[in-house]
């Protein structure tokens, strides 16, 4: 079947856009990044409160940007002992332009002094899909993983956190140490997925219904 739908990624991070490919590669959807539509990657304060006021901010501003239909992810590592940072700052938690090395280098600082047990944490993802035809019609879904925070990087798979967070009830692996189809069952961006599937089908009838009737 040939692709029904275009949809534009509000993001730029490499990682993020290959699994989300890898998601949703079965159904008839075309994915493409921000970059690929509009040449570079437009700046865009994510000054939101919360996961879900962020990924609508981007999701919003991209439709805009595209007059395509845009689907935003924001997410992040909330640690425990940390009272659920680092958050919506996960990506600048180091600083404003951290790479995910020093990142993961201040999470360990600020955990040196903290027990096992109380390293708990939880990754969590929220994805905004917005159609440019009617962008208060905006949907989200959301999608969370349960874990602890290791005592140093593990494995070479993923980005961002992935070599510090133990999945929970996973054999004490970390996310980086899991292969790609294992991790694409487990994250919160996974899981994010598959709550948004129902409202993406939505999306494609729709489409088809429209190809039906003017072919018709």
């Amino acid at each position: 079947m040939h692709d029904l739908l275009t949809v534009v990624l509000a993001t730029s991070n490499h990682g993020k856009i290959l699994e989300l490919r890898a998601l949703l590669a079965d159904l008839p959807i075309q994915l493409l990044s921000a970059v690929e539509v509009l040449g570079e990657q437009p700046s865009i304060v994510e000054d939101g409160a919360t996961f879900a006021d962020n990924a609508l901010i981007k999701a919003r501003a991209i439709s805009r940007a595209t007059r395509t239909f845009a689907l935003a992810d924001d997410s992040g590592l909330e640690v425990d002992a940390l009272g659920g940072r680092p958050g919506v700052r996960s990506a600048r938690f180091a600083h404003e332009r951290a790479t995910d090395a020093e990142n993961n280098a201040a999470l360990l600082r600020e955990l040196s002094e903290v027990r096992e047990g109380a390293r708990t944490a939880r990754f969590r993802c929220v994805l905004a899909l917005v159609d440019p035809f009617q962008e208060s019609a905006a949907y989200t879904a959301e999608g969370s993983c349960e874990g602890s925070i290791a005592r140093a990087p593990r494995g070479n798979g993923g980005f961002g956190y992935d070599p510090l967070f133990v999945v929970a009830d996973h054999d004490g692996k970390a996310m980086a140490e899991l292969s790609e189809a294992e991790k694409n069952r487990v994250s919160h961006r996974a899981r994010a997925v598959r709550a948004l599937r129902a409202i993406l089908i939505k999306v494609l009838n729709a489409r088809l219904d429209e190809a039906e009737r003017i072919a018709g």
